[in-house]
């Protein structure tokens, strides 16, 4: 009677696993009972079993670890990955420190020559070289004729050098043109010679023009200016040079010239009514 509530006790509390041990250590008590004598025998205990957990089978361990202290083992596909990874992120850091070497070698080498330029104008004061037209004479503009004509410009160009430390070398391979209304007429070249600082130089170029074919409509236009005493011209004037600043000389410059001038007339006794001349140098050619 004792056995069956037991059992039932157990099954209500729904402690399976403890009804079944407790079955098991019944029977092994019966099987004794026949072979020991009554003293010996084991009862059944009647205290209710524990709430313990079953353990585990022999030679298995369970570890519980905090979840904040669980680490995973990486694939080893991630190893390859990450070592991709970081060579690709070492080669960008070395361009980027080549980038910033050359940004900062380029940025000094800009603020020494920023240095040198100014000290070099504090100390010379470099001035451009002024042009203008003293003089023109005129041959060979035959406009009674239909046919062709060949005109010849005896010009005097006065370049003045205000510099108090610079010289100028005029060098050879220079050019020198006479247009009217976009149509070259002649042309020719400057002499090659050196202008000192603090120096006013007038020289003299020849313009030459052979076999020059002006539409009608220029020509017409021309004598019309000359019938007013006021014809417009236009000259070009393009000279390499070398400036000297002490023992030192430069590379060659390109000086251009460009200057609108009018005269009265197209002979040897013609005066400028108007010139204005304006300059600019290539620092390349």
């Amino acid at each position: 009677m004792r056995v069956e509530q037991k059992c039932k006790t157990l099954i209500k509390r729904g402690h399976a696993f403890s009804f079944t041990r407790y079955l098991n250590k019944l029977h092994n008590v019966q099987t004794h009972s026949h072979t020991l004598p009554m003293a010996d025998r084991v009862h059944p205990n009647a205290s209710p079993p524990s709430n313990t957990a079953p353990s585990p089978p022999s030679g298995t361990y369970v570890i519980q670890l905090p979840k904040d202290q669980t680490y995973r083992i990486p694939p080893p596909e991630n190893a390859q990955r990450y070592a991709n990874y970081t060579r690709r992120k070492s080669r960008r850091c070395r361009c980027c420190c080549c980038l910033c070497w050359l940004i900062g070698i380029l940025f000094t080498l800009i603020v020494l020559i920023a240095i040198a330029a100014g000290v070099f104008y504090l100390i010379v004061r470099p001035e451009a070289p002024k042009y203008a037209i003293d003089r023109v004479s005129v041959k060979g503009m035959n406009l009674t004729s239909l046919s062709t004509i060949s005109p010849e410009f005896d010009v005097s160009v006065k370049a003045d050098n205000g510099n108090n430390k610079i010289g100028i070398y005029y060098e050879s391979d220079s050019s020198v043109e006479m247009f009217y209304r976009g149509v070259s007429l002649c042309n020719g070249v400057l002499p090659a010679f050196y202008q000192p600082s603090n120096n006013v130089t007038v020289f003299q170029t020849v313009l030459k023009g052979n076999g020059i074919e002006l539409a009608r409509s220029d020509q017409r236009a021309l004598v019309n200016a000359v019938r007013k005493r006021n014809v417009p011209l236009t000259l070009k004037l393009r000279a390499p040079v070398k400036i000297k600043v002490g023992s030192v000389k430069t590379w060659k410059i390109r000086v251009k010239v460009d200057c609108d001038l009018t005269v009265d007339q197209l002979t040897a006794q013609a005066k400028i009514v108007r010139r204005d001349c304006s300059y600019g140098f290539d620092l390349w050619l």
